[in-house]
């Protein structure tokens, strides 16, 4: 049966609109691939204690989630076997299951971070750690050309190390010791100051004042000594400071001669 007039003028009227549908239809991308932290982690080889926390913490399970809608991106620094083992014996376990949760969380960047971008970023930056002061930070610095990127913070400075992923919104960076936070662990100790050298003290009490706790011995004169020498002996038995009577010098000597003519 032949199509009716009005028929045929409204599927010419809709036929550009058809085809535009069914070219979409088979254009249309498909559900973006998700992002498997595990799986690079897993890939690189060295990375078995901290995938432990990871599932211990669910934390691999927020940041799956967070990938999915996040619009900033993260970024994350995934320490080695190697740098867990360089911890003190019983660190993690000392550790109380939310610390362990802030531990892992403070290695988090809520952005995507490049090795470029750390050259521009605005230090300090924000980790997804938090506690009673407010969010944990780190500060990370750049060399020129990118040869150097290190991470502070505020207990040690951690230089980053291999890319194992670096596509948005995901960044992940191999570091070789496990970033301390500050308000965990406390800050770092400055060396204790060497000790001042002997010589040194004997130099700065010469010509200064005479310390309380040093003696100074004072010379007694022995009462009843005479010599045949001149009257040095009756001058040294002065007090120091005492004015000297020449008469007096003498007077002694005199008794002093008269006294061996006697004997004699």
């Amino acid at each position: 049966m032949p199509m009716a007039p009005s028929c045929t003028l409204l599927f010419l009227f809709l036929l550009p609109f058809l085809a535009a549908v069914t070219t979409s239809a088979e254009v249309a991308p498909g559900p973006a691939p998700q992002l498997n932290i595990t799986g690079i982690l897993d890939k690189g080889g060295q990375y078995g204690t901290l995938l432990r926390l990871l599932n211990v913490t669910h934390v691999d399970e927020q940041l799956s989630s967070q990938l999915k809608y996040s619009y900033d991106g993260i970024t994350f620094f995934v320490p080695t076997d190697a740098a867990f083992s360089k911890l003190k014996a019983g660190t993690l376990n000392g550790l109380t299951d939310q610390q362990q949760v802030q531990l892992m969380l403070y290695h988090i960047l809520p952005r995507y971070y490049s090795l470029s971008t750390f050259q521009t970023a605005s230090n300090p930056l924000r980790t997804q750690a938090s506690g009673a002061g407010g969010v944990y930070t780190v500060n990370v610095t750049s060399t020129t050309g990118q040869s150097m990127v290190n991470v502070s913070t505020g207990v040690a400075t951690v230089p980053v190390g291999t890319t194992l992923y670096a596509e948005f919104p995901l960044a992940v960076y191999s570091v070789d010791d496990v970033l301390l936070p500050e308000q965990m662990f406390g800050k770092s100790k400055a060396p204790a100051p060497a000790p001042t050298p002997a010589w040194k003290t004997k130099e700065r009490k010469k010509g200064g004042a005479v310390p309380k706790n040093d003696v100074t011995a004072a010379a007694t004169p022995t009462a009843g000594t005479t010599s045949s020498n001149d009257s040095t002996d009756v001058a040294a038995a002065a007090p120091e400071g005492a004015c000297v009577r020449w008469w007096d010098v003498i007077g002694a000597i005199t008794l002093v001669g008269f006294a061996n003519l006697v004997v004699a």
